[in-house]
């Protein structure tokens, strides 16, 4: 029973996408209606951003809540099983954020990150974007 589980995960977690969520998906059409241009994913760039906008010389990072670790949100929970596996995963993803977000400051990027629960409010998310931006 346990192996079935474990292929049952496996298939879980082979489905998890890594680009063109909907979070991500939903910022790049706010981001595109407030007139802002951008590329995806540039891969010359450390962490290949979700979100690239070269005017203004910044990225963008569309987290998700459970896997970058929000702190205080209710979407960062920690699985009850197999924890010895997934506290070092979280700490390792956690900590590869860290390295790629202080790499592109070095390189001249400013880094913004929108985390997953930020996506729920469109009015809220929409007011930063504005404010992050300079944008009336």
């Amino acid at each position: 029973m346990t192996e079935l589980k474990s292929e049952v995960r496996s298939r879980i977690m082979r489905s998890v996408k890594r680009a063109h969520t909907k979070p991500e998906v939903f910022v790049r059409k706010l981001i595109h209606s407030l007139g802002l241009r951008f590329r995806l994913n540039r891969r010359d760039l450390p962490g290949s951003p979700d979100i690239v906008l070269p005017k203004y010389r910044t990225v963008i990072f569309v987290h998700g809540c459970f896997w970058h670790r929000h702190d205080g949100c209710r979407f960062s929970t920690t699985p009850k099983t197999r924890v010895e596996y997934w506290l070092p995963k979280f700490a390792s993803n956690v900590e590869r954020d860290a390295r790629k977000e202080r790499e592109l400051r070095e390189l001249g990027w400013r880094v913004m990150i929108v985390w997953e629960c930020e996506t729920r409010d469109e009015i809220s998310l929409m007011a930063r974007l504005r404010q992050d931006f300079r944008l009336p």
